[in-house]
């Protein structure tokens, strides 16, 4: 299988020696021989020359809004609404966001402020792609802007109180997206926390955020149920 993950942002520089950049992430969390991997530049204005290119894509985190007037985002909307129903699509954090503006959700800067850490969530509707252990996640937050109203057809899949549209599912479309990241190592998330203290969290959410990394998260759960999507999406 074909995989192109759409990369729209990078890590704080210091850290990309130590974590390598949003890509490799990816292919960590997934498995580097799991699929034919291509990466496409999208914050740097490079998207597929046609949307069945690759069989599925992934979307990356950004430190980017969906509002925001930057020569790429229109573009990558525009290619995602032509992928939609023709490739397999999964979308995480700014790539949830992306998503849901390009099919007709709404995305905004929430007034809740940031949310950072390890948070739970409730799976609100169990897919195929998912096993049958207990319906709740716990995983990495690290966003401010929230999808505030989801786009028509869309299931919201999981949710918390601070964020109800934590992900969301387009059954006839072989879509899915989330707001938090499966593909943040502990280490790599506690670093970007420690790289924000001060400016924009404040010393007591920057303490509270790392404490939250203390326990045992679903990472590698999620990351089983995101290629078991795959497979049935392109199967």
């Amino acid at each position: 299988m074909r995989l192109g993950i759409l990369k729209t942002g990078r890590p704080p520089k210091p850290a990309i020696e130590r974590f390598g950049t949003y890509p490799d992430m990816f292919i960590g969390l997934l498995g580097a021989d799991a699929y034919d991997w291509r990466t496409y530049a999208v914050d740097e204005g490079e998207l597929p020359k046609s949307p069945t290119e690759c069989d599925g894509y992934l979307i990356t985190g950004s430190s980017a809004g969906v509002y925001e007037p930057l020569p790429w985002i229109g573009p990558a909307m525009d290619f995602l609404r032509a992928a939609k129903g023709r490739a397999a699509l999964v979308g995480v954090c700014f790539g949830h966001q992306l998503m849901a503006q390009a099919f007709g959700g709404n995305v905004v800067k929430s007034p809740k402020g940031w949310g950072v850490g390890e948070h739970v969530y409730e799976v609100m509707h169990a897919e195929p792609w998912m096993d049958e252990r207990p319906l709740r996640i716990r995983l990495p937050a690290s966003h401010q802007d929230q999808v505030v109203e989801k786009p028509p057809g869309a299931q919201v899949v999981f949710a918390s109180e601070f964020t109800p549209f934590a992900a969301l599912a387009w059954p006839d479309a072989r879509a899915i997206s989330m707001q938090p990241h499966p593909e943040f190592d502990p280490a790599y998330a506690m670093s970007l926390i420690e790289h924000r203290r001060g400016d924009p969290y404040p010393d007591a959410q920057a303490d509270a955020a790392i404490a939250s990394y203390s326990g045992a998260d679903d990472r590698e759960r999620v990351a089983g149920w995101i290629n078991r999507f795959l497979a049935h999406a392109t199967s």
